[in-house]
């Protein structure tokens, strides 16, 4: 039978604290490091939103265009519609990259 005495064995206590740690080091998330790779998808993705504006605009303007039989104006109206709307979403993005990366700096 075990007897209960008054203070706790230190070294039954310092076994339990080493494997508690492990076990919770084996639970902790991976510390996620960004590569180069997600610099390059956040350049694809910009030019993808310009390139997605700028065919919407130019698609929007050939079509009302062939639709009013003013081939011309609805189309160059468009296109730079199309371009200032891409360049807008673009723009948008790089200041979402730029404050995530000056929020994980700090």
């Amino acid at each position: 039978m075990l007897a209960m005495t008054d203070s706790p064995d230190p070294k039954r206590l310092d076994t339990l604290e080493a494997k508690l740690d492990a076990k919770r080091r084996s639970y902790a998330p991976e510390v996620v490091e960004e590569h180069h790779l997600s610099q390059a998808q956040a350049g694809w993705r910009m030019v993808t939103e310009l390139v997605v504006g700028l065919l919407l605009g130019f698609g929007l303007g050939f079509g009302l265009d062939k639709a009013l039989g003013t081939l011309p104006v609805f189309l160059i109206i468009f296109s730079l519609l199309g371009f200032a709307g891409g360049v807008r979403a673009m723009m948008r993005s790089a200041e979402e990259i730029t404050k995530k990366n000056v929020d994980t700096k700090d």
